[in-house]
């Protein structure tokens, strides 16, 4: 019998030019869902995923947000209200609803590279 395995996104961890850290959460197609913030160690930026993986899954830590130019995203907020991770801009509402319930199907992968 085959083993069938499912596909999970991953949480890619980068170093910046200014050497602080940051990681995106990536959905099974390697298209970029969440960014974080800057973190100025390795530890906090880990600590900044953990915090993704608690929060992910409950709809009211998404603010859904509109830019100046009127593209619809959203903010992923920790239960102290702090921001933890920022979508792209979508096109339509519809499709930043997809990219939340994305975030909620990949978020708590405990699936983590660095590059």
């Amino acid at each position: 019998m085959s083993e069938k395995r499912i596909a999970v996104g991953r949480y890619v961890v980068n170093v910046a030019k200014n050497g602080n850290y940051y990681f995106n959460l990536k959905a099974t197609n390697g298209q970029t869902i969440l960014s974080s913030e800057m973190y100025t160690t390795k530890q906090a930026c880990m600590n900044g995923i953990e915090s993704v993986q608690r929060n992910c899954n409950e709809d009211g830590r998404y603010d859904r947000l509109q830019s100046n130019s009127n593209k619809p995203y959203f903010n992923l907020k920790a239960s102290n209200g702090q921001i933890i991770g920022t979508s792209e801009m979508y096109e339509s509402e519809t499709n930043m609803e997809k990219g939340i319930a994305s975030v909620k199907r990949n978020g708590s992968t405990k699936n983590i590279v660095e590059e």
